[in-house]
């Protein structure tokens, strides 16, 4: 066994934290630090460390499992397995129809694998009914910035900026449990004389770092960035001149805000009208500023709005396409940027294209060797798709999701995947979902396979496998390709991650998000490539292959000197849309989609923990992080609990429109009064989800996690 150390990068979040493996005796890996590359320098989270634990025998899934007629998942031969999914898709197909077969993809999977799923989808089974879970992350963010700027990339500048502006609002992020690593970068800030002011109804870990924390009431924080832009004009605080030469539709926006006038926007929000003051004293006081934000805003039925009013402070201050200033997303999932940009999106085609225009899918067709015309058009979005099993979708293949403990309304969810006529489940481990298939199948994790991520800078990354997996454990390309044969396509399924790219290259050039100057040899020698990158002239070499499986090399990249360096900093000399000039996007507040009332008196919100993640279906197979965090909790002010008679550690149920979930109580005087936080990684009684509210943006298509209402009622035990 060769006990080099391999340099890769962490399977969970957006970070893409990177490492080194090492093989240890028993099969799987051990984790140590890899200080060279610039987002993390070797720090490390709790899941990072201990990720190995899930590549254990015991953890994870080692053989295809199908169901007997007894109604149990048993052994059975990758053959057997795969044969009857390529029955239950094909005979739902020709009973009704292409768009009767589902594909349900993640945030996880690699470029190459959100590629070819995009690809299976389309060319094998004809279907235009395909989504992830990455609609869950931050579709709004997406939908607004293209409005704005011609583009979605989640960070249009690298983390490494954020410690060298002069204020940072951070809108609706714990990135001190979302992602750690990160935390530095606004430390640093601190440090260098930057002002830090945070937006969370909960004071969080985050929040008792900021110079100043604002607690809007959940659901408000469109209002709250329409009230700080009144303020920007009333004050005289306009950058005119970066507006009259940068932007169009400045006056629409600014008749929109004029209207949200400070007091009015207090009795919204709860935020205090000297508070609104001194944020935008302290946004405007310095040179360079930013905003950033997560799924506070963006996960509500008006997030892309919510988004769009922080923009529009942005670029009436001349806060973006600025050094050291802009908006930003913090991407939440590992690939939530690039699983978005290649084609497993209803609506996208690989490089960011739109699936309804027609150069796009001339140009994907041809490089796909199809005819235009035989591509389906746009389909439904994740939740739409989810509520729509068992009815028009009868069939469906689900890859890296567990929308069972994910989804918003998840028991109507679970319902549904119960009524599908055949459900097929490719994962790591047997998760909620994956205990209710026809057929699971055990696939490849990070550590056992290459491929590519893109991080929420829009930084490229190189994973490298690093050993072998077990006997029994395939890939998912592996399984895309023997699928696609078995349903008639013999040709365009490589299972070689590396020719996977290839395609994908052509694929993208030309399209917004083009990686064609991108290879794997340069993201191995340069730490990653921000796209867009294309290619200025061909720089592949040969023998390519010897670099996945070595260590990185100490020369910088040796590709030739007319490559396309990347573009870590978007928009410092024109904005991608026709004129150059970013778009003002006129918005006003408006409630959220269900209002506490006398039945349901109080606000819940949801959100993560640190030794969790997602939906837990890895995380909570790990001892260690299990004992940080053992299980669900609801988050109470004292004062709500002394009027519901709740003490700490009590069982107390969260009743919503939708469901009733159970979990203890935890009395803290971070939160709001009149709102309820609950984390989402559990299943059983105290799924969060069960509660939440699947209303949707009228764009994005996001469900309103982060908003509804409930009432609280004591549980005897």
């Amino acid at each position: 066994m060769q006990n080099t150390a391999t340099p890769t990068h962490c399977p969970y979040c957006a970070l893409q934290c990177g490492m080194n493996l090492t093989p240890t005796p028993d099969g799987t890996v051990e984790v140590s630090e890899r200080a060279d590359f610039p987002v993390n320098r070797g720090a490390l989270c709790g899941k990072g460390r201990t990720a190995p634990a899930v590549l254990a025998r015991n953890v994870r899934l080692t053989q295809p499992l199908v169901r007997d007629a007894a109604g149990t998942l048993v052994p059975a031969s990758w053959d057997e397995a795969l044969d009857r999914i390529a029955a239950g898709l094909g005979r739902t197909r020709a009973a009704h129809g292409p768009d009767a077969v589902g594909v349900f993809g993640g945030g996880g999977l690699t470029n190459e694998k959100a590629y070819t799923l995009g690809k299976f989808a389309r060319v094998v089974l004809g279907t235009s009914q395909i989504d992830y879970n990455g609609r869950f992350c931050m579709s709004s963010a997406a939908a607004a910035g293209i409005k704005a700027f011609g583009l979605d990339r989640g960070l249009p500048f690298p983390l490494e900026d954020i410690p060298k502006s002069g204020c940072v609002i951070l809108v609706g992020s714990n990135l001190a449990e979302t992602m750690p690593p990160s935390l530095r970068f606004f430390t640093e800030l601190r440090e260098n004389g930057g002002t830090l002011i945070v937006i969370d109804p909960r004071r969080t870990r985050t929040a008792e770092q900021a110079d100043l924390h604002l607690a809007p009431r959940p659901g408000t924080d469109l209002a709250l960035a329409l009230g700080l832009l009144h303020l920007v004009i009333a004050e005289g605080r306009v950058d005119e001149e970066y507006v009259a030469e940068r932007t169009a539709g400045w006056e629409d926006a600014r008749a929109a805000a004029m209207a949200h006038w400070p007091e009015y926007v207090e009795r919204i929000t709860g935020v205090s009208v000297p508070e609104l003051r001194e944020t935008v004293r302290l946004f405007c006081a310095p040179e360079s500023a930013m905003v950033l934000t997560a799924r506070g805003p963006e996960q509500q039925s008006k997030g892309t709005d919510t988004v769009g009013a922080w923009i529009n402070l942005c670029l009436a201050t001349g806060r973006a396409g600025r050094p050291l200033s802009g908006y930003g997303c913090l991407t939440g999932q590992g690939n939530g940027q690039g699983g978005r940009e290649h084609g497993q999106k209803a609506d996208q085609l690989p490089g960011y294209r739109k699936l309804d225009d027609p150069a796009a899918r001339a140009h994907v067709a041809e490089v796909w060797g199809v005819a235009p015309d035989s591509l389906p058009g746009p389909g439904r979005s994740a939740y739409e798709l989810l509520d729509a099993l068992g009815t028009d979708i009868r069939a469906l293949l689900l890859m890296a999701s567990n929308p069972v403990v994910s989804a918003p309304r998840a028991a109507h969810v679970e319902e549904r995947i119960r009524s599908l006529d055949f459900l097929a489940v490719c994962d790591v481990v047997l998760s909620e979902t994956a205990a209710l298939a026809d057929v699971v199948l055990p696939v490849t994790q990070w550590a056992e396979e290459t491929g590519t991520t893109t991080n929420l800078e829009g930084r490229v990354l190189l994973r490298r496998r690093a050993i072998t997996p077990p006997d029994g454990v395939r890939s998912d390309l592996e399984v895309l390709h023997e699928l696609a044969a078995r349903l008639g396509v013999e040709k365009g399924f490589p299972t070689d991650p590396e020719e996977v790219f290839e395609e994908l290259r052509r694929a993208s050039a030309g399209g917004p998000a083009d990686y064609s100057g991108i290879t794997y040899r340069r993201l191995a020698e340069e730490n990653g490539v921000f796209w867009p990158c294309p290619a200025v002239e061909e720089a592949v070499e040969d023998g390519e292959d010897a670099l996945l499986d070595a260590p990185l090399p100490d020369d910088p990249a040796r590709e030739t000197p007319t490559a396309h360096p990347g573009t870590p900093r978007l928009f410092l000399d024109r904005f991608a849309t026709p004129d150059g000039r970013a778009r003002f996007v006129p918005v006003s507040h408006r409630a959220i989609a269900e209002e506490p009332d006398d039945e349901y008196p109080v606000l819940l919100t949801t959100g993560r923990v640190v030794a969790q993640y997602q939906s837990g279906a890895q995380t909570r197979r790990v001892a260690e992080l299990n004992a940080a965090a053992p299980g669900p909790f609801v988050e109470i002010h004292p004062r709500l609990a002394a009027r519901l008679g709740a003490a700490e550690g009590d069982p107390v149920a969260v009743v919503s429109r939708r469901g009733r979930a159970v979990a203890p109580a935890r009395i803290t005087s971070a939160i709001r009064p009149d709102t309820v936080f609950m984390p989402f990684h559990w299943p059983g009684e105290g799924r969060a989800n069960t509660l939440t509210n699947p209303a949707l943006d009228p764009t994005s298509r996001m469900p309103e996690f982060k908003a509804c209402a409930v009432r609280l009622e004591t549980v005897e035990r």
